[in-house]
């Protein structure tokens, strides 16, 4: 999960979080290029790419207040 310069938490998936982060710090994503910079908030592994869909999909589900909890579970 990345927090935006606005504050906005984008959650996504992939197999390579470094080029995934310079991507969207370098505006190939749409809906982050006008919120940098980004910060990684909170990171999982899963060892399928359908485990890490199905878990974008929750968490994409939850209000912010759960989202913010999560992340603050690491600290």
């Amino acid at each position: 999960m990345v927090r935006c310069s606005d504050n906005y938490l984008y959650t996504g998936i992939t197999s390579d979080i470094e080029r995934r982060l310079k991507q969207h710090t370098e505006g190939a994503c749409q809906l982050t290029k006008n919120r940098i910079p980004l910060e990684l908030v909170y990171l999982e592994e899963h060892n399928t790419r359908a485990e890490a869909a199905n878990r974008e999909k929750e968490i994409k589900g939850w209000r912010r207040e759960k989202k913010e909890k999560l992340i603050s579970s690491l600290h």
